[in-house]
């Protein structure tokens, strides 16, 4: 009878209880952090077409230490800002505050990870204390591969610095889960070996942690070489074992390809990046349409753009990427110089009159 209750133990799968106002992972198809193509309107396009969580960009922990929080009642967001300092100490009172951060709460709060940059364990914990009771979570980012991320002992840099990196985590378990009562949870890549992967998955499932992330590439890979899975199957065991969920990312290109992928690696869920930059409706399931046209998730976006008054520097990135190069409009939108020109140019009468005021306030008139 011992026996038997100890075999039925033990096929109960463990889980890492997920705090009250925080979000299980298991089961998710969830947009990327990528720094300008995780901006809000981006974001809220992915959940439009059917993103069950949103990642933010990874934000650094200094630039939002000091920020001031701001409800934006004219867009129904929350905003922080702070005076941009221009590398000096004292910044000038006189000049128009930076936006560092702008969530909006009715429409992906209880969705949005807040993704934050950072090899300190204390200002992690100063910066997440700023923007944890607005969103879903607190994700480390320890996978970045970029100069200006690792260059400060961030991101992928902290894949060797482990001890830190766990520090961290720790110190976000202990001070901002029961504060706020959120998950935290890990981006990673693979390490130079499956050994040393696996040590490393160990570890961070230790922290008390409710998520990890795998991104199938080791450090110095880049986006346009294939994903490693021969090490996902063994990264979702180690997770499975300690209670915490594991999402992959790399290559994975739509919801028909994520589930499959799910099934065959035996993870909990998954991430898309590049596909989602280039085509958000990539997260809607067959039954619902798939993925539609480049024109109607254009419209979309340039709707969603204005409806939060994006900056126009970073809606014209995003359209660059979603309209296809060798579209006729194509040039023309790159060489646009406002939401009035860019709606003009692709015929989007419905919001020339909102795109206007929107230019105006902005000041690109």
């Amino acid at each position: 009878m011992q026996r038997f209750a100890s075999e039925i133990m033990t096929s109960v799968t463990k889980r890492v209880t997920v705090p009250p106002k925080g979000v299980d992972y298991r089961g998710k198809l969830v947009l990327a952090p990528m720094v300008r193509s995780g901006e809000l309107p981006s974001r809220l396009l992915a959940l439009h077409y059917g993103a069950d969580l949103v990642w933010g960009p990874e934000t650094v922990d200094r630039s939002m230490i000091g920020t001031t929080r701001k409800v934006n009642t004219s867009l129904s967001t929350i905003d922080f800002t702070r005076l941009p300092s221009h590398g000096t100490k004292d910044p000038r009172k006189d000049q128009k505050e930076s936006l560092i951060y702008r969530i909006h709460p009715s429409r992906e709060g209880k969705r949005l990870i807040f993704q934050i940059g950072t090899s300190d364990p204390e200002r992690a914990v100063k910066a997440a204390r700023i923007v944890a009771a607005d969103v879903a979570g607190i994700d480390v980012n320890a996978g970045c591969p970029k100069p200006f991320s690792t260059s400060g002992g961030m991101g992928a840099a902290l894949l060797q610095t482990p001890d830190k990196l766990c520090a961290i985590l720790e110190a976000l378990v202990k001070q901002i889960v029961p504060e706020f009562e959120i998950g935290i949870s890990v981006k990673i890549r693979l390490l130079e070996t499956p050994e040393l992967t696996e040590t490393l998955v160990r570890k961070l499932c230790a922290t008390g942690i409710t998520g990890l992330t795998i991104h199938c590439r080791t450090t110095p890979m880049r986006p346009r070489e294939r994903a490693i899975r021969e090490q996902l199957k063994m990264i979702a065991d180690i997770c499975r074992e300690n209670g915490v969920a594991c999402l992959m990312n790399g290559d994975v290109e739509n919801r028909a390809q994520a589930d499959q992928l799910i099934t065959e690696f035996g993870v909990d869920g998954a991430m898309i990046a590049t596909a989602a930059e280039t085509n958000s409706s990539v997260f809607r399931p067959e039954a619902e349409g798939g993925i539609a046209p480049w024109k109607e998730v254009v419209e979309q976006y340039i709707k969603t753009a204005l409806e939060v008054e994006n900056r126009w520097g970073n809606t014209k990135y995003l359209l660059n990427h979603l309209i296809p190069g060798k579209q006729p409009v194509y040039r023309e939108v790159t060489m646009s110089k406002s939401y009035s020109q860019v709606c003009k140019i692709l015929g989007l009468e419905n919001l020339e009159t909102l795109a206007k005021e929107v230019d105006e306030k902005i000041g690109i008139t």
